[in-house]
């Protein structure tokens, strides 16, 4: 065993093994994978083994399509087969809504290169003949799944790793780690210390305790998983001789159940409702090549509907029962990336779906390790996207929860209620005896919208307008039209002081900081020019700034700003969290009710649009930001969160003459569609660059170099290939949700049509006919459903909504800047719930598109 290497990989699972091939691969050969035991001793090994390319997430999504495309190659390099069955699979809806689910997964597929198809039962049953298809109402058929050898392929991945240099060593248990002070680390092990640049945390069941080795608490959750295997049958032999193919793999929502062949008899797992946790607390190190007891009874309401579903499977006999551990995070999805406040310690685990997303995974690691960068938006996997507040027993709770329904669906108005409340402001009991709906914002208890008086302050879950749809509307009217005042405790805050502040800003920010007083909004870019960052910036004295962005960043910003800090201790970076909270009111009447809480002069040309001021407000000490997220005449008002209360009563008090109402987020959210405003995650991603995002007013490429200006200068100068835009959609009772496809009548006079920025659409040249052959990971060939005619899938979409107080449905994404600012009708059609509707860019903003009332 070497005693200095440039990286240790912990943990030899499918995802340890695949992030040492992937780093190899990359050219770091002077590393090594230290593993407790053998390789696939932890859940690898008792894997079902299927894999898929579906994930809610479009771009966890693509990374699951690369994965699967990964296992010809590492075969090919390792001469060990990986026993590959590409099947292909159907997903069951046995209702009306479940159908509505699988209109939006195959509208997402169109963009992302998925060849799926919407089915008749009777289509499926042809494939599985197993099922009863009076049961379902529809399916869905995505042919690229299927299933493996998990211990294969995880040996063809570690055969790889060596091939191309790289070293494993078994048997030997990582005992502690250790940072010294140049940031490298002391893995100590059980057979002597190793002294490396890197420490990739892939252990897997162990994760959590390799994560308390360095201090960090990760969120993540063993559970209990069970799945059968039936004795040979012979409708399924019958089958296999009379086509010459495999049965299909079946995903059934109501049963909560997944099947597929094994060898001559069928293979059944389930997500039961009645989950159990697996060592909540701490992880044996002597677990090993085990399996836990058979628990069949709490399987027993699966097994029943799913017998019923699939009767040709309830005859069959039972040959053997697997239950063993897997790991989850609280969103179903891995945490990957470095961990914020250390040095070169990097997490790959929580990686439930190994040999789905085993592959992305580790291509996305080493590409970040390598190159600084991923490579990919990988932000539904990020380790950072989770804050403190996600501690052991928050994470027992919501790891439940999620397990519990893993095939159930999510609608884009349902508030998940395990774990809650964990964090809430002063205003928490106010805002419930207000008739509020809470909604969870990156673990806070945040208003959504008002339920009227005497009606159940509850979201009737759906994918069309629903119970809430009238009271935002109200909300919305009553603050355009008189003023409103909503809680944004959820934006993150920050204060970065001391005498380098206003050059380390400026070095990060593409906008110029501003004079003392003054705000800036301004985007903040990578080195390769991707926007990683949308903050709004006041000059609050000498040499201190205050800072809002989006509060599910905080940990991801943090990260980023201590990578760059001068060494030099000439900068401090502090983030307030819920130490600083905020209310903020807009509307005409917002300046009227400000002033009669003031002592001092806010008129227009006292206070102008974009000033900052720290004034007392009903008596207590605030920070008062002159700009609104609404577009309109409006304040943000920053408070210490013993002052909340005080403040908020004078608000409504002092606001009773105006008919001041409470608005939620959802209004907010509504209000900002109405002025074309971007939101961070969904307009502005790292996949997106600044002219792109549409944010070219506040690049300032004349200024001081700031990181990211080469890209995002070399970006101006041949011009974006995409746009972000607003469309103005003839919706029916539903409006746009996020990752809609955007179809366009493309013709000749806007030449070569690319392909949607990171997925995998197919690219048309100017004759319209498809360009052929790109490679599987950006989205493979030509998918089923692209193309209609003179129609074509250009874009997708980001978010939208109904805009209430101009009444439209409205919507941002991303097209071909050639089209980007046509406003013809007739061009554009954006795909809901499986209904084309016609839609028009929106070039100028709707609500006051000249700003002049949020300057008045």
């Amino acid at each position: 065993m070497k005693s200095h290497v440039k990286a240790v990989v912990i943990g030899g699972g499918v995802v340890g093994c695949s992030v040492l091939y992937h780093l190899a691969k990359a050219g770091w050969t002077d590393i090594m994978l230290i593993e407790r035991s053998e390789l696939t001793s932890g859940s690898s090994w008792h894997a079902a083994g299927g894999f898929h390319t579906l994930n809610g997430d479009p771009n966890v999504a693509k990374l699951q399509a690369y994965t699967v495309q990964l296992y010809k190659e590492i075969e090919e390099i390792s001469g060990q087969s990986c026993s590959l069955h590409l099947t292909g699979g159907v997903m069951l809806a046995d209702t009306p809504e479940r159908m509505d689910f699988l209109r939006l997964a195959h509208a997402k597929g169109r963009y992302l290169g998925m060849d799926t198809e919407l089915i008749t039962p009777s289509e499926a049953k042809a494939m599985f003949p197993l099922m009863d298809e009076t049961n379902f109402v529809g399916a869905m058929w995505d042919p690229v799944e299927g299933h493996l050898d998990p211990s294969g392929t995880t040996i063809a991945y570690s055969k790889a790793a060596k091939k191309l240099g790289a070293e494993i060593v078994l048997r030997n248990r990582v005992v502690d780690l250790t940072q010294q002070p140049d940031g490298t680390w002391n893995v100590v092990t059980e057979q002597g210390t190793v002294h490396a640049e890197h420490v990739v945390n892939c252990g897997g069941l162990w994760a959590r305790e390799i994560g308390r080795m360095v201090g960090v608490e990760l969120p993540v959750l063993a559970m209990e998983h069970m799945y059968l295997l039936t004795e040979p049958m012979p409708e399924v032999e019958e089958f296999n001789k009379s086509t010459g193919r495999e049965m299909i793999g079946v995903l059934d929502f109501k049963g909560e159940i997944y099947t597929r062949q094994e060898r001559n008899g069928i293979l059944l797992g389930t997500y039961e409702k009645a989950c159990k946790p697996w060592s909540p607390v701490n992880t044996p190190w002597d677990f090993g090549h085990e399996l836990l007891p058979p628990d069949l009874d709490r399987i027993a309401p699966s097994l029943e509907i799913g017998f019923k579903h699939f009767p040709g499977i309830e005859k069959a006999g039972i040959k053997q029962i697997i239950n063993g551990p897997f790991t989850f995070a609280l969103d179903g999805n891995p945490l990957v990336g470095p961990v914020q406040g250390l040095t070169n310690f990097w997490c790959a685990c929580a990686v439930m779906a190994g040999f789905s997303q085993g592959g992305g995974v580790g291509l996305a690691l080493s590409n970040w390790m390598v190159h600084g960068d991923p490579g990919f938006d990988v932000w539904g996997m990020d380790v950072a996207r989770f804050g403190e507040w996600a501690g052991l027993r928050y994470t027992n709770a919501k790891v439940r929860e999620n397990y519990s329904r893993r095939f159930s669906i999510r609608f884009p108005n349902e508030e998940l209620p395990a774990a809650r409340p964990a964090q809430t402001t002063p205003l928490y009991d106010t805002m419930l005896a207000n008739n509020a709906v809470m909604g969870d914002s990156w673990g806070l208890e945040t208003p959504l919208w008002f339920a009227p008086k005497g009606s159940e302050p509850k979201d009737v879950v759906s994918f069309h307008r629903s119970n809430d749809f009238g009271p935002i509307g109200e909300e919305v009217r009553a603050t355009r039209e008189r003023v409103g005042v909503t809680e944004i405790a959820n934006f993150a805050k920050y204060e970065v002081s001391g005498p380098g502040a206003e050059e380390f800003l400026n070095r990060l920010m593409t906008n110029r900081m501003p004079k003392t007083g003054r705000i800036v909004l301004t985007p903040m870019i990578n080195e390769f020019g991707k926007l990683i960052g949308d903050f709004t910036i006041a000059k609050a004295g000498e040499d201190r700034f205050m800072i809002w962005g989006s509060s599910a960043a905080q940990k991801y910003h943090m990260r980023w700003f201590e990578k760059h800090l001068p060494k030099d201790g000439s900068v401090r970076i502090h983030r307030f969290d819920q130490t600083l909270v905020g209310l903020s009111i807009a509307g005409p009447k917002s300046r009227d009710l400000l002033q009669k809480l003031v002592d001092v002069d806010i008129s227009t040309k006292a206070f102008r649009f974009m000033d900052f001021r720290e004034m007392a407000v009903g008596g207590a000490p605030c920070l008062v930001n002159r700009i609104t997220y609404t577009g309109d005449l409006g304040y943000e008002i920053w408070m210490a969160p013993a002052y909340e209360r005080l403040v908020y009563n004078a608000i409504k008090d002092a606001g009773e003459e105006f008919g001041i109402v409470d608005f939620g987020m959802r209004a907010l959210l509504s209000m900002r569609l109405e002025k074309n405003f971007p939101t961070w995650f969904r307009e502005l991603r790292p996949i997106y660059g600044p002219f792109e995002g549409s944010m070219d007013r506040f690049i300032k490429l004349e200024k001081n170099d700031f990181i990211g200006r080469e890209a995002a200068a070399k970006e101006q100068a041949q011009g974006p290939k995409l746009r972000r835009v607003s469309f103005i959609v003839e919706a029916a009772d539903a409006d746009v949700m996020g990752d809609e496809p955007i179809w366009a009548k493309v013709g000749k006079d806007y030449g070569t049509v690319e392909k949607p920025h990171g997925y995998g659409a197919p690219r048309f040249d100017t004759s319209g006919k498809e360009i052929r052959g790109s490679k599987a990971a950006e989205g493979a060939s030509a998918v089923r459903g692209i193309v209609d005619g003179d129609w074509r899938v250009v874009g997708w979409v980001t978010s939208g909504g109904y805009a209430h107080y101009v009444q439209k449905s409205m919507a941002q994404g991303y097209v071909p800047a050639a089209l980007a600012e046509d406003e013809s009708a007739g061009l554009f059609e954006i795909e809901i719930l499986g209904s084309r509707r016609p839609a028009r860019i929106n070039v100028e903003a709707p609500f006051d598109p000249s700003g002049e009332k949020m300057r008045t």
